[in-house]
Parts: C-alpha cells; structure tokens; sequence
C-alpha cells in the first residue's frame, strides 16, 4: 500500500528538475494522513515502505533514494545517488549529495555538506 502521493498541482523546478510535494496516504510515524511532506522528483525518491519520510521543505532528487526509517527534513537537499537510510535524520541546510550515505543512527543536521563516496553512520551526530 502506498504511503503518499506526488501531488501533480505546483510542481517546482529546482536544479533544472521538476520535483513534485508529496501529501501522505496514511498515518504511521510522526505523520498523519493529509500531511503535506517536502519535494522528491519520482517514487524512487522515496520507499513506501518503513517509515522513511521527507519533510518542511527537504527535496529529493536524481537518483538518490530514502527508505527505511530515515527522516529528511527541514531544509535539506539529498541527491546524485546519495542514500539515506536506517533510523538516519538528515535536517537543517545539510547536503547529502554524490554517494554518500547516511545511515544507522547517524545524524546529520545544520549546515553539513556529506558528499563524494563518504559514509556517516553508527550513532554520529555531525
């Protein structure tokens, strides 16, 4: 069962790109069902399974892919094939880009850039 829906009224362009609001389908983490979450470009962006979430104004992009219980939020931006993923919290201005993965318990939160092959994981805070 699908746990959101890409709302296809004022898709964005961002990063020459159209990415499109999600509003989720049913209740299960911190969200309820009707919730508007942030902007991902397709399904891909985001798994209906486990709890992963994107929200405030977070964009997913490319090929990148958050699944699990992870959570983008705020203002963050993920994207190249980045990955986000297990209980991981990426939010604030951070960049998670090229890659990179973020994963475990790791979090990653004001102005951090993650990039390139680079690995944040286990219980970092960053």
């Amino acid at each position: 069962m699908k746990k959101y829906e890409l709302l296809k009224e004022g898709p964005v362009s961002f990063a020459g790109r159209t990415l499109y609001r999600i509003r989720y389908l049913r209740d299960f983490a911190n969200i309820k069902a009707g919730d508007l979450g942030g902007y991902i470009e397709r399904e891909e962006n985001l798994s209906h399974d486990g709890d992963a979430r994107v929200s405030g104004d977070a964009r997913v992009y490319g090929k990148a892919w958050v699944f699990g219980d992870a959570w983008v939020c705020g203002n963050a931006r993920v994207y190249g094939k980045a990955r986000v993923y297990g209980n991981a919290l990426v939010c604030g201005n951070t960049r998670v880009y090229g890659k990179a993965q973020v994963f475990g318990n790791a979090q990653v939160f004001d102005d951090a850039w993650v990039f390139g092959d680079a690995w944040v994981f286990g219980d970092a805070r960053q």
